[in-house]
This record gives C-alpha cells, structure tokens and sequence, in this order.
C-alpha cells in the first residue's frame, strides 16, 4: 500500500501557500522554489502556483490549450495559486491579463529535471568528459515543450537565478534548481530561442547578491563592450572535411611538413572603415593567401571572448564562445571548414594558465573562490594581474579539459597552442621569496598543472588522434613533449624559445663582430632533439619596443633585408617546425599594433616582395622535400658539415630522410661573398642548388653557383669549392645519376597540402 505523500511544511493545510513562502518567493530569497511554485500535489489534487509581476489575473491551460483553472492573487507583487483539473502533475501555460494587454507564459516550475544522477555523479567525480552538453545553455525539447535548458556551477551559492531581456533581468522570475550532489544548478526555460542575451544572478552564501555572471559555459557572447552570454542553436554547418581530418588522424605529425603562420585575426586587415573582418570575409582573404603562400596551418591568437582587445584575446571571459567581433559561432565553424577543405589546419592559441579579474567573469563565481585558489601565492598571478586557475580541484580540471575536448569536436580544430605553460609549472613563477607555498614535497613545481596537463592531453589526444598540442613553456622543463606514460607532460610539440632567442640577438650584432659569438648558432643544436620542436618567430618578438624582424637585423637596409632572407633560409632548413607571425613574411616595417592591419602597402616595393617570394619557395621547398621534414625532430635527420667556421660567420648542415635526397644547408652571415669556399659534403656528384636567397629575383645581388654544383671525392668524403654569396642561405640537394641534371625551376603555385591540388589564387590585400 502507498503511503499517501505528507503535506510539505512549506504549505497550509488548504493548499495555499504559507505567507512565508510567499513572502520569500515575491522576494527571491526562497531556497526552493521549486517546491512551491509550477504544478504541485495538494491531497488528492493539484494546485498551480505562479509569479508572474504585473499581472492581475492568470487562467491555466494544459501545453495543448486545454482551459484547467484560474488563479488567485495574493498581494500586488504578482503571486497567484489555486487548484487545478489536472489529474497527474504536468507541465502548464498561464494567460496573464492586466490593463496593458495578455501574454503567455508557460511555466518554467511544472517541469522536471534534465540533468539525472549519472550526470551528477560524473561531475562531481570531475570525470564528465561531455561538459559542454549538459552545462550552459542548451536550446532543446523537453517534456513537450521547446526551450533553453540552462545549467551553472554554483556550489556555495544561495539562489542562482537566469535573467535576460526576456524576464525583465529580474532575478525573482527564474531561480534555479539546485542539485546538491553536484552544486549545479538548474532550469529549462520553454519557449525561449536562440539569440536571446542572459545572465546568472548569484546570491552568495551569505546573503550579498553578486554582480551579474556570464556563463563559464557560454557558448556566444555579445559584442564588447556588452558581456551578456547569449543562447545559441546547435550548429546546423555541414562539413565538408573528411579527407583533411583523415589525413591528420594517420598521420604522425612529427614527420609532416609544419608550417604555421600566426595570425591575429583583428587586424591581419580591416575594412576600410576600420571595421573587422567577419569570419567569411577572412575566410575569402585569409585562406587563399596562406595557401598561396605555402603555409600549412593557421594559428589564430586566443579568439575566445575577451572583453579588452589590447589583451589579444589572452584574459579570456568566454572560454567556450568565439569572439562576437568577427560575428556568430557558424562563421567560425564556416572558416574552418573551409581552411580544411584547401588543405590547411587550423590551430587555437589557448588559454587555460590563468584568467581576469572582471566582475562579469570566473572570479569570485559563486561569492567564492570557486575557479581560482582562495590563497593569492596560488591564485594571483602578477604579471598579468590575472586570476589563476584551481587545478587541484577537480571540478576546475574538469572544467578547462572539457572545454579542451569542446574545440575539437564541435569546430574540427587541428591543434591547440597552450599560452603560458611555465606559469602554470612553478609555484613561485614572477614571484619573490615567501609569495608563493611550495607543493607538498617541499618543491616549486605546481603539482596539480602537472596532473591537469597531462590529462588534458591523454584525454584530449584519446578522444581526437588527429590533433596537436603546442606547448608555449619557456624554461627547461623535462620531457613537455614525451609521452604521459613516460613521465613526460603529453604535447604534441614545444615552441624552441632558446632558438629564438640565440639566432636573433646573433642577428642583431654587426656582422664583424659575429664570429666572437658563433656558438649563439651552434648551441641549439646540443638540445634541439631533446624536445618535439616549434621554431617560433611569433607576435611576442614585434611589439613593446622590441621592433620587427626586419628591424633587429644588423647593417644598412640592403644588409638587413638579405640578412632577413638568410634568415628564413637558415630557419627553414633547421631541425624544427617553423612558425611566422602574420607580417614578417614582407618584412613589416612598423611593429605590430592590434589597432590597425598590417602595412599592405609595402608589397609594391621590390624588396619586401622579394622576402614573400622567399617565404613562399621555403614552404614549398619544405613541404616537397621529406628530407627537409621528415626528420625535424630526430638526431638521425641531421648532420653538421661546417660547425667551427667562426673567423667566417659560415654553418652549414645536412638534412636527411629514408628514401630522400639529401639537402645541403649553407648560410654566410657575414657581407662578404666566399669564392672557392670548400663545402664538405657526403656524396660525390651533382648537387642541385634549391635556393640561394641572394638571387636577383629575390632583391639579392645575384651572386651563386649557376644553379648546380659537382662534388668530388676526397678519401672517404667528397668536398665541392662553391662561392658563398654575402649575408645568404643556399640549399644543395644530391642529384642520383639515374634523374640527371634536371633544374626545378622556381613558381608562384602551391599545391594545397595534403590534396594535391593547384590552389595559388589572387588574394586581396588591400584595405
């Protein structure tokens, strides 16, 4: 026999409401209101209960228009109850009346949950590894009705409401339900859709009412200065990328051509106005131009939703939503698919070190220390006056891989560049003695980013093969690119900051004085396979004062722009993949400032065009040549030829792969050209010059070997006397005797990586 339900002490014995509940309810303070308001059980029928402000009379229908019963006001704020003719507890609509007008409202109260106990326990595990379908807001159809379904992490909150423009931002209107297991909160909302801006109105453990929330888990925003989360359809994008993200998932990416150009996406160019480019507009200037350039990746600076441009997109407040300054997430989604379907890959600078101290954003969440540890030695970073992330909390950890795992699945992204690896490694990164807590053996190393790097990327790389992950760590930390299972932290690759650094202070001296400073160059090559190597020449080394890259080169301008060239060349044929911020492929003049776009301009004079012309040949070099490739990041594909010719300022190397001819790379970083210099080499025969980049049609001054050089044997080795042109890089590659002399000649058409195809294209570069 059931026992029939007792009466709850939140109600009278005649179905209504005590006054207390109402009070609390017209009052937004009640701890439930779920247990009051919508359809509830009285004896052995139902009453309904609503609150709906400004209205004077409310009648109920069942969701198919069916009459059950008018309700009563109590008091003026708007609280109405009464019984209904309902035999079973189901969701309703009001028909609201006053003066003014009528309206519909169906009741958010007189449905049930969407989240079940699975989904609690998983996210209180911190193990949910589909986040991002069950929090924010979602547009869905719930026991017959259609609406949003919106879900918050609020754990030590008192009432968490949603509000927008459609309830009047009233946070009375639309409390949540908490589900304690998880500290989530809940409510579907029926009849709203997409594009509607909202909020989280949070009242603290205490009583305070916060500033108003975005949503961690927004996944549109509005546009800045605006910071209103804004729901969003599923996307209804059909992609048409199955090839490219084949290619990747069998790929081993370690032995592919990588080349990636950097670019920030606000200011690559502009309209005429000064206005952004939308998605699609990049995508129809962009793209083509990268292509066209011979680039295989695009990595985008942080395009996450971030209230501040001059941040660059780095103190993100919308994790999971593209900016809204280049427009809705299907134009993001429509970018990439069509950077896939020409062949190239798209990489997300992320940011998951640290996050801003905005009032609308993570800080403080729920009236708490809630993302961030509640210790500043942990939880403050200075440098950026940033907030950082609780990664010993297992929710947080959750919170940051989901939204790892979110990029991939829901925008096909190829990679993810991770900001700031370092200052998540060490407890005391930027800080003096005493502001910082050494982990729980006593050490500087930050424990718990361990854990959380290594599972962003077993889980991330598990879950999606065809990715990379692209570490930004600039100390020494062991084995960032080596395996989880071996110790190591589990990226893909990490950027070579040391070789940065070294080439370009070398660059940077008068040539004279270079030979005193020759192990700048030859150093690198002590560690350069240590680690999965980026090359990174990125946006960091153009700003601040620290001029462009055609600027820190040495001598008059004819010495830097071949100094610049040799440069690419030397770079390009090093051990590594190879990374270029957007402007430095013509040689930008100015530094780089996120308020204007690059100085198109400078394209109609001969010499920074002949820099693109060299950057173009290298990518296509690179990406031709496995020898030049295949190897970039093992011992065995490289081999010095020339190490300690410091009096000359000259290297040279041999790149290797099985089944390859080998390249030659020799760079002269002096002005001074080297006739019948001796350059060892380990074949006899025809070398075939790839590049010379002092040749005229690049602004050089034509100084080389003909294209084609003979090799002699010299005991056990051969040796060939070359001219060495001034301030140059030149690439040999062995010519078997069974292909003959051919010369490739030199062309301004790409094919588009992995598909085989011409794809050059005239790109606009005006505006």
């Amino acid at each position: 026999m059931t026992k029939k339900p007792r009466a709850t002490a939140t109600s009278e014995a005649d179905g209504l409401a005590s006054a207390s509940d109402v009070k609390a309810i017209v009052a937004g303070t009640h701890g439930n209101p779920f247990s009051i308001l919508g359809v509830q059980e009285d004896g052995k029928g139902f009453v309904a209960r609503c609150f709906i402000p400004g209205a004077q009379t409310v009648a109920v229908s069942t969701l198919a228009g069916k009459a059950v019963g008018e309700l009563s006001r109590r008091g003026e704020a708007g609280f109405f109850e009464g019984p209904i003719g309902v035999t079973k507890r189901q969701p309703v609509k009001y028909h609201a009346r006053n003066a003014g007008g009528d309206w519909w409202i169906t009741d958010p109260y007189s449905f049930g949950p969407v989240l079940g106990p699975i989904d609690d326990y998983y996210m209180a595990e911190g193990s949910h590894l589909r986040l991002f379908d069950k929090l924010g807001a979602h547009l869905i159809d719930h026991e017959g009705a259609s609406g949003v379904h919106f879900a918050v992490w609020a754990p030590n909150a008192k009432r968490v409401s949603v509000v927008g423009d459609f309830n009047a931002w009233d946070g009375r209107r639309h409390s949540m339900r908490l589900r304690r297991d998880s500290g989530i909160w809940e409510i579907f909302i029926p009849d709203l859709g997409e594009g509607r801006p909202y909020k989280y109105e949070i009242v603290g453990a205490k009583g305070v009412r916060l500033p108003l929330k975005a949503d961690p888990f927004a996944f549109r925003s509005e546009l800045r200065p605006a910071t209103a989360s804004v729901t969003v359809a599923p996307s209804g994008h059909e992609w048409g990328d199955a090839a490219h993200r084949k290619f990747w998932r069998e790929a081993e990416a370690r032995r592919q051509p990588i080349s990636i150009y950097e670019v920030h996406a606000g200011s690559w160019q502009r309209n005429e106005d000064g206005t952004f480019l939308t998605w699609d507009e990049l995508a129809e200037r962009l793209i083509p131009y990268v292509v066209d350039t011979g680039f295989t990746h695009i990595e985008l600076l942080p395009i996450s939703e971030h209230p501040y441009d001059p941040s660059w997109g780095y103190q993100t407040t919308g994790l999971y939503a593209p900016t809204a300054r280049f427009g809705d997430p299907e134009g993001f989604a429509r970018f990439v698919d069509g950077a896939h379907r020409a062949g190239i890959g798209v990489i997300l600078d992320w940011v998951p070190a640290h996050f801003p101290t905005d009032e609308f954003g993570l800080a403080k969440f729920d009236g708490t220390a809630l993302y961030e540890h509640a210790d500043p030695r942990k939880g403050y970073q200075p440098d950026w006056n940033t907030l950082v992330y609780n990664f010993g909390r297992r929710e947080v950890l959750s919170f940051l891989v989901n939204n790892a795992l979110y990029w991939a699945e829901k925008y096909h992204l190829d990679g993810l560049r991770v900001d700031a690896v370092a200052s998540m490694l060490y407890l005391d990164y930027s800080r003096k003695a005493g502001e910082w807590i050494p982990n729980e053996k006593g050490g500087r190393e930050n424990l718990e980013a361990v854990a959380f790097l290594q599972r962003m990327n077993k889980e991330l790389y598990g879950i999606h093969p065809g990715i990379m992950t692209i570490a930004e760590e600039s100390t020494s930390w062991p084995k960032v690119s080596h395996p989880v299972h071996e110790g190591g932290l589990g990226f893909g690759f990490k950027w070579n900051m040391g070789f940065m650094h070294d080439t370009l202070e070398y660059l940077a001296r008068e040539p004279i004085f270079r030979k005193h400073h020759h192990n700048q160059i030859t150093f690198g090559l002590t560690y350069a396979f240590t680690e999965n190597f980026v090359l990174p020449l990125s946006h960091d080394e153009v700003v601040h004062g620290k001029s462009t890259l055609i600027g820190k080169m040495a001598g008059d301008d004819w010495q830097k722009f071949a100094t610049l060239r040799a440069y690419y060349a030397f770079m390009w044929g090093y051990p590594g993949k190879k990374l270029l911020f957007m402007g430095q492929e013509f040689a930008q003049r100015r530094e780089w400032n996120e308020a204007r776009a690059l100085d198109w301009d400078l394209l109609q004079h001969a010499p920074h065009r002949g820099v693109r012309d060299v950057v173009c040949d290298l990518n296509r070099l690179y990406r031709e040549k496995p020898a030049l490739h295949a190897r970039d990041c093992e011992p065995e594909g490289f081999e010095w030829l020339i190490v300690d010719d410091a009096e000359n300022s000259v290297f040279a190397w041999l790149r290797r792969a099985p089944g390859a001819n080998p390249v030659a790379v020799i760079s002269n970083f002096t002005p001074v050209p080297r006739e019948n210099y001796r350059v060892p080499l380990p074949e006899a025969g025809t070398w075939r010059e790839i590049i010379n980049t002092d040749a005229v049609v690049y602004g050089g001054s034509g100084k080389g070997n003909g294209g084609v050089v003979e090799a002699r044997t010299e005991g056990d080795r051969a040796s060939v006397l070359m001219v060495l042109p001034p301030l140059a890089t030149v690439m040999l590659e062995f010519v078997p005797a069974t292909e003959g002399n051919k010369v490739v000649g030199r062309t301004r058409s790409v094919a588009g990586p992995r598909t085989g195809k011409t794809a050059a294209r005239k790109t606009k570069l005006g505006g």
